[in-house]
């Protein structure tokens, strides 16, 4: 079953949910969590933290299931306890690795094309997992999930000026990146 698709047999699994059903958690954990797991390696460090995030991810999904109107489709309410989860990971791990040397931001030359395009997905998340903490949460947020400024700024207890400033330098940082790999290549 598709996780986009709340049908009837998804409806059943999530009643057994409300019932505390150990059989019903293990049927959704399992039809939803490549969905999940594909959010959580967005955020995470590694395939462990990942596997992490997806679990506490989960056990709010057990536990505050009552709270999940049915009238709604259920991967959009899954995903945004999977994205604040990461959030909530983020900021027990991070509060105070998330600086950088002034020269590291001021000194990233100007470019007018966007090296961002040429990649793929997988090229870009491999990427993304060098940039800082923060950055790449601001990115991953922006880009890849589609939040607006104003609400990334809500989740990440930040200015809507700072979730700008965080994207616009995780993309140049995405550059430098992007064209360090490439004179690797040509090497």
């Amino acid at each position: 079953m598709h996780p986009n698709q709340d049908s009837d047999k998804l409806k059943n699994i999530l009643k057994g949910c409300l019932k505390a059903d150990r059989k019903s958690q293990e049927l959704l954990y399992k039809q939803f969590f490549g969905f999940a797991m594909n959010i959580c390696l967005r955020y995470a460090n590694n395939r462990d933290e990942a596997l992490e995030i997806l679990n506490d991810a989960f056990l709010k999904i057990f536990t505050k299931i009552d709270k999940y109107d049915f009238e709604r489709p259920f991967n959009v309410w899954l995903k945004r306890i999977v994205v604040n989860t990461a959030i909530d990971a983020y900021r027990s791990q991070n509060k105070h690795h998330n600086h950088l040397d002034i020269e590291t931001v001021y000194n990233l030359p100007k470019e007018e094309e966007s090296p961002l395009q040429k990649m793929s997905y997988e090229d870009l998340i491999i990427l993304t997992k060098k940039l800082p903490k923060n950055y790449q949460l601001n990115f991953n947020l922006y880009v890849i999930e589609g939040f607006p400024h104003e609400e990334i700024a809500k989740m990440m207890n930040i200015s809507v000026g700072t979730s700008k400033s965080n994207l616009s330098r995780a993309r140049e940082m995405l550059r430098n990146l992007l064209q360090d790999t490439e004179r690797q290549k040509i090497k």
